[in-house]
């Protein structure tokens, strides 16, 4: 009996040791997978609620911007030079969004104004015509085929500059 006191029992040792070494590797990918995805989510969160809308608002602007000049100087080169009787249609190309989201240019007095649904995105630009321009009228959406049509009044007092979609007569 006093031989099976001194005896080490199989179950007495320790549940981390030599014998156990194959679960370290397991648990050590297990924490490394857990570290990046915490790291990605908190990334992109980062990302997603302040850099990235802030930088589509800016960006949305300058093609706003863009689209107002280039449809403001397509409007003004339309016009011919000391000619009175005058039939001209001249096309615009317009992106089909801004921003992702769809818009209007339409003319307002002898301006034009940019329409969309985000109000960073938008503005007006002055139109710079000559005299013998009556009045400038239309609105186009964007993506649509935009054309800028110049021709007599009728009374021969001057011209009629008109924004449209290039479907319409």
């Amino acid at each position: 009996m006093a031989d099976r006191v001194g005896a080490v029992s199989p179950r007495s040792e320790p549940r981390f040791g030599p014998g156990t070494r194959g679960v370290t590797p397991a648990v050590g990918k297990t924490l490394e997978i857990g570290i990046v995805v915490l790291f990605v989510g908190l990334v992109t969160t980062a990302l997603l609620g302040g850099v990235v809308p802030d930088y589509r608002s800016a960006a949305g602007s300058e093609v706003g911007d863009r689209v107002l000049a280039a449809t403001a100087q397509e409007i003004e080169r339309a016009v011919p030079p000391g000619a009175r009787e005058v039939s001209v249609r001249r096309s615009v190309d317009l992106p089909s969004t801004i921003a992702g989201s769809g818009y209007t240019v339409r003319v307002d007095g002898s301006a034009l104004v940019l329409d969309h649904p985000d109000p960073t995105v938008g503005g007006r630009v002055d139109l710079s015509l000559p005299r013998r321009v009556d009045r400038v009228t239309g609105r186009t959406d964007g993506g649509a085929d935009a054309v800028v049509a110049v021709r007599d009044s009728g009374g021969g007092s001057g011209l009629v500059v008109e924004l449209r979609e290039g479907g319409d007569p």
